[in-house]
Parts: structure tokens; C-alpha cells; sequence
């Protein structure tokens, strides 16, 4: 006969607190399953959405960037050539446009004043002790009209300032106003002081030694004025004098800025008594060139939005920021890039050959480019500056804008969205997480005590073993 006791304690069993663990575990876990399922699907949809609009963005804006760059620094400007090259060269600034032919007579080009001193014996010689005075100002034959504007620069000399040294205490206190050096020649050691370019850059040099500058080893020996003997003057500091157009001109410098048209000059060779002609003219090829690189690049922007935007498949298929590039794009060919460009001159970036094609993508229009060119050229260059209106300036204010974070319906509002959405969906998963540990805590709490009192079941279950063992033995 199967003893009921044996039978009790078997149906009852007892657990092990390691599965009421992993037990806790799993069922949590499959708790929110689903939720948290649902919520990472959807958080990988809107890491491909942040992506996609995060792409078409960055192609819109480098774009602009690279516009930008290649009309500042590229060959759009129009090329200066000279008749007579030797006598200067063109300097054409990025940004500026200059036009026409002029006439260039360089008269005198602008020089430094070099001054030389008398020779001693070596660069180690010494050259006595006081203060040198160097004044800044006009050299006019004998005479000096100091510059009122610029203070005298006292420079210390000691007892033991060497040619050398001297040379480095001129250097160090007129602050590049005049560089001087040591020369060894058949001479002798001789201190040579050069000042800058223009006639305003002349300088003198006042001696106050010890002795009456006669001999070397006295300080007064390397002063001078334009009046005195002392050393030689090999260059007279003098300003560029020039004719442009027959309109007379100066500059302290042989490299002239300022010029018609924002174009300048590097001064090289004086043609007095025969000008030379200096002339502008436009690279077709250069604006044909910039704008195929924009179709090109337009077409590559046009081929992502085909793929992100795409109804079936595509991350943004839905999208109302790619929607509005789309038909921001396709109405970029009549944008009015200059405002104020007068009756029969181009204004658009149609007039430049953009052309729309029916499937969205864009082509050049050369014939249109080209009969642009010939008519207004002036107008096209015009059209490529960075300033407040022109090509880059309308592809700038459509990069921008399509990228306001702001609009809702800009590529900027669903890139912003898409990343609010990103982050709701992560605090999401973390309450989930919260919330599964919580109820994973609460079942371990829960079975703990369930075992416990299975374990007090089981200490009463064996004395009623131990009871009944003894009833049926008495019964035998």
C-alpha cells in the first residue's frame, strides 16, 4: 500500500532560490517583450530617418560651401594681360570684375632709402657710447621734414655694442620701420640701414656720443643727416608715380591696390615716354566649367532624394522637409539671382543654362550659357560674386532654408523632429527597463517568501510522516 505521506511531499517539490531567479528573469522579460519590440523597431526607423535627412542636408549645405569657395578662390575672374610685361603685372582680387582696356605709363616706381655708414675694421669693432636717434620723415635733398605723427625711437648704446650688436638694436627698436645689417667689404665693416618703400618712409639718424664723430670707436661717427657727410645715402625713400588713363597717380608702394574695378597693380619697370595697354577679358570656359560642376552636383542631390525619398522603401518616403527640397529644387532654374539686372540681361539661373528635364534631374543649356556670355558678359560675372544677390547668394539662401530647424516642413524641421522622436523613444526603453527590473525585483521577492513557506510546509509535512508512520506501525 503507497504510504499518502510520501505522495504529499512529493506533489508539493521544492525549489532552488538560482531558478526562482531565472525565473523572475523570464518572466519579466517576456512581459514587456513586446513593448520593447515594438519600441526598438521603431527606434531603428528613426536612426535610418535621422540619417537620410541628415545626409540630404549635408549635400545641400556642401554644396553651397563649395560654391561659395570655388567663386572666391577660382578662375572666374577676368584675366589681366599687359602689352608690355616688364612693366608691371595685373593683380585681379577674388570677388572683383574688372573690365575694359587702359592705358599704364610707370614714371618712377616706388624705393626704400638705403643708408650706409663708414667702414671700421671689423663687424666685432666697437662703436663707442651714447644715444642714436632715429626720425622717421621725408627726405628732400638736404633737407628733412620730420613725420609729426610717428615718435623718435632713442635706441641705448653702450660701451661695448660692437658694428654687430648695433645692428640688432636697430632691428629690435624701430619694430620694422628700418632693417639693418652688417656688409664686409673691400672697405671694411660698414652698418647698412634700409627703411621702407615711399617717400613718407625716409628716415634720419642723430648721434649723440662723446666725442665730435671724427674718428671710429666714437658714436657720433655713424649719425646722419641729409646735410651731413657722414656715410652715404645709396637710395632715396620715394613714392611710385604712374599714369593711368592719362590720370596721374602715386603709391608708397610698387604694389598698387584701389584700382578701377577693384584690380591692382605690381609695378616692375618704368616705360616713361611709352605706355603699354593693360586689358581685361573674361574665360568663357571657366563660367561653362562651374556650371556643369553645379549641374553635376544638383543631379547628385536630385539622385539621393529619389533614393531616400522614395515611396516604397525609401527612409524619408513620407517626408514633408524631403517634399519641399524636392520642389525647391524644381523651381530653382527660374529663381531671380539678380534683382536689379536691367531689361535684356541675365538674371536667372536659367539664363546661365540651368535647365529642369521632365524626371526632376537638370541639364546645361550651353546655347543659353554661351549667348549669355556673348551679349553680357560683364552681367554673367556679375552673377558670380559672394556679395548679397547672385548665384551664390540665392544657392546660400536655399541651403539655409531648407535647412531650418524651425520650419516643420523644411528638411531642417524633420531632421530636428526625427531626433526629438529618437530621444522620446530612448527615455521610452529606459522606463521599460525600469519597469521590467522593478517586476523582476517584485517576482524574486515573491518567490523567496513562496519558498520559504514551501519550506515550512515541508518541515510540517515530515512530522506528519513521522505521525503517520507511527499510527501505521501500531496498526501492524
Amino acid at each position: 500500500m503507497e504510504n499518502p505521506g510520501s505522495s504529499i511531499i512529493s506533489a508539493l517539490g521544492a525549489g532552488s532560490g538560482v531558478d526562482f531567479i531565472r525565473l523572475a528573469t523570464d518572466i519579466s522579460a517576456a512581459s514587456f517583450a513586446a513593448q520593447r519590440g515594438q519600441i526598438t523597431a521603431r527606434a531603428e526607423a528613426l536612426t535610418a530617418q535621422v540619417s537620410a535627412a541628415a545626409q540630404l542636408r549635408s549635400a545641400i549645405t556642401d554644396l553651397s560651401s563649395a560654391l561659395g569657395e570655388r567663386i572666391r578662390t577660382g578662375d572666374l575672374a577676368p584675366r589681366g594681360q599687359i602689352a608690355n610685361a616688364a612693366v608691371a603685372a595685373p593683380i585681379v582680387p577674388a570677388g572683383t570684375s574688372p573690365r575694359g582696356s587702359f592705358s599704364l605709363e610707370v614714371t618712377q616706381l616706388a624705393s626704400a632709402q638705403t643708408l650706409v655708414s663708414r667702414s671700421l675694421a671689423s663687424r666685432d669693432a666697437l662703436v663707442g657710447e651714447g644715444t642714436l636717434t632715429l626720425r622717421m620723415g621725408t627726405v628732400d635733398g638736404s633737407s628733412f621734414d620730420p613725420d609729426a605723427s610717428r615718435s623718435a625711437i632713442d635706441i641705448t648704446v653702450t660701451a661695448t655694442d660692437t658694428l654687430a650688436t648695433l645692428a640688432t638694436k636697430i632691428n629690435a627698436a624701430s619694430g620694422g620701420a628700418v632693417s639693418a645689417y652688417v656688409a664686409t667689404g673691400t672697405n671694411g665693416a660698414q652698418l647698412v640701414m634700409k627703411g621702407q618703400e615711399g617717400a613718407a618712409s625716409g628716415f634720419q639718424l642723430e648721434a649723440t656720443g662723446a666725442g665730435g664723430g671724427a674718428v671710429a670707436g666714437d658714436l657720433e661717427y655713424f649719425g646722419w643727416t641729409p646735410a651731413s657727410n657722414n656715410g652715404e645715402l645709396k637710395a632715396t625713400a620715394r613714392d611710385a608715380a604712374f599714369t593711368l588713363d592719362s590720370v596721374a597717380m602715386t603709391s608708397p608702394t610698387n604694389r598698387v591696390t584701389g584700382l578701377p574695378g577693384g584690380f591692382g597693380l605690381n609695378l616692375t619697370a618704368t616705360n616713361t615716354g611709352a605706355p603699354t595697354t593693360l586689358s581685361f577679358t573674361t574665360d568663357s570656359s571657366a563660367y561653362t566649367s562651374i556650371m556643369e560642376d553645379f549641374v553635376a552636383a544638383l543631379n547628385d542631390i536630385v539622385g539621393q532624394i529619389n533614393q531616400l525619398a522614395a515611396p516604397v522603401g525609401g527612409e524619408l518616403g513620407n517626408d514633408p522637409g524631403a517634399r519641399e527640397l524636392r520642389r525647391d529644387l524644381g523651381r530653382l532654374a527660374g529663381q531671380v539671382v539678380m534683382p536689379g539686372a536691367a531689361t535684356g540681361e541675365p538674371s536667372t539661373l536659367a539664363d546661365l543654362g540651368l535647365s529642369l528635364n521632365r524626371d526632376g534631374t537638370f541639364r546645361l543649356d550651353s546655347a543659353r550659357l554661351n549667348r549669355s556670355l556673348e551679349t553680357s558678359p560683364d552681367a554673367v560675372a556679375a552673377m558670380f560674386t559672394t556679395g548679397a544677390t547672385g548665384v551664390f547668394a540665392t544657392f546660400d539662401r536655399f541651403a539655409r532654408e531648407n535647412s531650418l530647424t524651425t520650419d516643420p516642413s523644411s528638411l531642417g524641421g524633420s531632421l530636428k523632429r526625427y531626433e526629438t522622436q529618437q530621444a522620446a523613444n530612448e527615455e521610452r526603453l529606459a522606463r521599460i527597463a525600469e519597469q521590467q527590473e522593478a517586476l523582476r525585483e517584485r517576482l524574486t521577492r515573491e518567490f523567496t517568501a513562496s519558498e520559504r513557506r514551501v519550506a515550512a510546509s515541508q518541515s510540517t509535512l515530515s512530522f506528519l510522516q513521522q505521525q503517520v508512520d507511527i499510527w501505521s506501525n501500531r496498526d501492524n
